[in-house]
């Protein structure tokens, strides 16, 4: 059965619990299914190396996983309007991918996490599709015709899912948000289904 790789990075819960949403989306569409997979973190200074397999949680991302899926749903939290380093320290490393042309014309999308309102979602947001773009990957957002989107006083946005965790940090979605990350996830499945077909 095809796969959609749905890979992320959560430090707190609330994009873990976005990916999940997006990875139920994706297996509403018939025939589709999703591999969630996370990044190790990352520090300035390396004391110990990351274990081979997290404690909890999804397994690490490998790059066959890259190779073997049919579409790409990528997660982070936002730091200062931009992904998280362990997301762009994993992307920094898709070099050979890129020369091999491993994403070229596999469909995409995005989904982030902020502690406000107003914290840099869709900056964050739009720099995650960057690197996609320059893979050649065909880039899905979610379109107004979502009602939740028109009506959301939380997270969602045209260029991809989102959540406000608030200034506690609290991993638990709105209504709204766990509707358009399934949401997301169904129309990159479904983006992903035609592709193949």
């Amino acid at each position: 059965m095809p796969e959609i790789l749905v890979l992320y990075y959560s430090r707190g819960g609330s994009v873990a619990q976005l990916a999940r949403q997006v990875a139920r989306g994706i297996e509403e569409i018939p025939g589709m299914q999703a591999r969630l997979r996370t990044v190790p973190p990352v520090a300035p200074v390396t004391e110990a190396a990351a274990p081979p397999v997290p404690e909890a949680g999804s397994p690490y991302v490998e790059k066959r996983d890259l190779d073997q899926c049919v579409g790409l749903a990528l997660g982070s939290p936002t730091r200062f309007g931009n992904m998280a380093a362990p997301m762009k320290h994993f992307i920094d490393t898709w070099g050979a991918e890129w020369a091999s042309g491993t994403l070229v014309g596999k469909p995409a999308a995005v989904f982030t996490s902020t502690a406000t309102q107003h914290g840099g979602q869709e900056s964050t947001l739009l720099t995650m599709m960057v690197p996609l773009l320059h893979h050649g990957m065909l880039v899905l957002g979610i379109p107004f015709t979502e009602a939740a989107l028109n009506t959301t006083r939380s997270g969602g946005t045209p260029y991809g899912a989102s959540h406000v965790a608030g200034g506690s940090d609290d991993p638990a979605l709105t209504d709204d948000e766990k509707q358009l990350a399934r949401a997301l996830g169904r129309r990159l499945a479904d983006a992903a289904r035609k592709l193949q077909a």
